[in-house]
């Protein structure tokens, strides 16, 4: 059966009853050869208000002439963004989290509004990624996800620099290892322009793993945002968008069990983010496919670890691009049996089809053989434990420490613990609990790069654990676990925690737990009442009200399921 290219825009532009909508179209340029076209969305994450999204107007406008180039006619649309590197640290981050939902909601809402035929949509920064992927999901029209690319290193006394470097050195200042003057220096040099954070973190470590998802063209992350590549994968995106819904490939199709372990997979065997936790089990949500924390263990310990990146290696997003890419990863991982070759990409291609494009460059360091890797296994692993009924997420790749006791410091907020730890308040061995920083919590869940880039910064990244119902950044690294739950706000038992109590990280076992027999802690919880709410109307009140556990993607739900 033929596929109808304009399946859904018939519905609002075709005849004598909706001349009043063609007659609104007609008003801004639109032609009626325009109007007789399928009509595909460009949802564009542009932001003027941080440097990852900040390019995106330019190849959005390269998509367009792509999609008119196979026959369409484009219809660019905004969204939100939040950067979470701009509000790292401060109520601001708060935000964060909750704009996932928010730039689902507004891609889907917009889509149904508007009847497209088809939708590119073009992300960058960390939460427009899934959210942006959550928004294709539920419309489940023919199309793909473009990744923006990489920012490029900078350059700082004679070696390449990221973000992580300037976020630790605030640490480093704290304790008088690194001058104002030159903070100030690796400040105006970390950051050379346009582009998403230029380690294997949370943007990077979600543009692989929609490609290997069958969301994005494989390969299409890789060029950086700056290289002119990237102009010429965004025009590809949308001719690539019309070959789709010409022949009727929805995404829904492609997102089988299958296609999301190869995520979980590409996730692991690059050291990514523990982000990715959240972000695949609520795409996995939208996409109707079982998902659970567990499957992350079990995938990532199957897994080797391949590839040398930030922040636990060596090497950033840019010598992974000069390495070969995504697509080298991919080929390497189907060659060695850990993904499936057989799922389906945006081209129709299969994942091991698509992988025998990639170049190999002779010599590169960036991505090892699975024979010969840096770990035997991946870089997530999930806990559970009196601490962590519904388990936990620690990412393993930027430490190498499967061990640690120590006494608790509890703080009942981000900014407590980061006070404590640029003024020398945590010690050698103290295990850092941040609470009250979860998805209800917070809410939204912040991210604690600041407290452990400080934490590092200052030496103390090998000596110290830390823990909290909160999340972290993709360029964390260290002993820590987060997405504690159930979280404090809803009575886990976190907020059953004194300082001076032994917490325990069992790596080997898996095991998150505190020294105290389960009566202790049930007696300590039937005492403890919940903390008012820190936001009583609004958004965030509204987010609150409406997330699920972190142990199932922290995704907003109707009241009642």
């Amino acid at each position: 059966m033929t596929f109808d290219p304009k399946h859904r825009s018939r519905t609002l532009l075709e005849g004598p009853t909706r001349a009043p909508a063609r007659s609104y179209y007609k008003a801004i340029g639109f032609t009626d050869e325009d109007l007789s076209k399928p009509i595909v969305g460009v949802a564009n994450t542009w932001i003027e208000a941080m440097s990852c999204n900040y390019h995106l107007r330019d190849l959005a406008a390269r998509v367009k002439e792509g999609v008119r180039a196979a026959g369409g006619t484009p219809m660019e649309f905004n969204t939100i963004a939040i950067s979470d590197g701009i509000s790292m640290g401060t109520e601001a981050m708060k935000a964060s989290l909750v704009s996932r939902e928010v730039i689902a909601d507004s891609i889907e809402l917009v889509g149904r509004g508007y009847l497209f035929d088809a939708l590119i949509v073009l992300v960058a920064c960390d939460k427009t990624i899934p959210g942006g992927a959550m928004g294709l999901i539920r419309l489940d029209v023919p199309g793909l996800v473009l990744y923006g690319g990489s920012i490029a290193p900078g350059r700082f006394r004679d070696r390449d620099v990221t973000i992580q470097d300037v976020f630790e050195a605030v640490g480093a200042h704290a304790r008088g290892q690194m001058s104002d003057t030159d903070l100030k220096e690796l400040e105006d040099h970390a950051c050379p322009g346009p582009g998403a954070c230029g380690g294997q973190f949370t943007a990077n470590t979600m543009a692989l793993a929609l490609e290997f998802l069958g969301l994005s063209p494989l390969g299409s992350a890789s060029p950086p945002a700056m290289d002119a590549r990237k102009r010429d994968v965004a025009f590809e995106a949308g001719r690539l968008a019309m070959e789709m819904l010409r022949q009727g490939r929805l995404p829904r199709k492609t997102l089988t069990r299958l296609a999301f372990e190869n995520a979980i997979a590409g996730v692991a065997a690059t050291g990514g983010s523990t982000n990715a936790v959240l972000h695949l089990l609520a795409l996995a949500r939208e996409a109707g496919v079982p998902l659970t924390i567990d499957d992350f263990d079990i995938i990532s310990a199957r897994t080797p670890l391949i590839a040398d990146l930030k922040p636990g290696g060596r090497f950033t997003a840019f010598d992974l691009d000069r390495a070969g890419g995504t697509r080298i990863v991919a080929r390497r991982l189907v060659a060695a049996g850990k993904l499936d070759g057989t799922q389906l990409t945006p081209t129709g291609r299969s994942l091991a089809d698509e992988s025998l494009d990639a170049p190999d460059t002779p010599g590169q360091e960036v991505v090892r053989d699975p024979e010969t890797p840096l770990k035997p296994t991946g870089g997530l692993v999930i806990l559970r434990g009196n601490l962590a009924p519904e388990g936990c997420v620690v990412k393993v790749a930027g430490t190498e420490k499967p061990f640690h006791r120590g006494p608790a410091r509890v703080f009942d907020r981000e900014e407590l613990a980061m006070n404590a730890a640029t003024t020398g308040a945590i010690q050698p061995g103290d295990v850092v609990v941040i609470r009250y920083e979860g998805p209800k919590g917070g809410p939204g869940m912040r991210e604690m790069l600041g407290v452990t880039s400080a934490l590092v910064g200052q030496g103390l990244g090998d000596s110290v654990a830390l823990l909290t119902d909160g999340r972290f950044s993709g360029a964390t690294r260290g002993l820590m676990a987060g997405h504690v739950a159930p979280e404090a706000a809803v009575g886990g038992p976190i907020a059953a925690l004194k300082d001076g109590d032994m917490v325990v990280f069992d790596i080997a076992n898996r095991q998150l737990r505190v020294e105290l027999s389960d009566a202790e802690i049930q007696a300590r919880l039937a005492s403890w009442t919940p903390p008012p709410p820190n936001y009583p109307t609004g958004v965030f009140a509204k987010y609150a009200a409406l997330v699920s556990s972190a142990s199932e993607g922290a995704v907003t739900r109707p009241l009642g399921l």
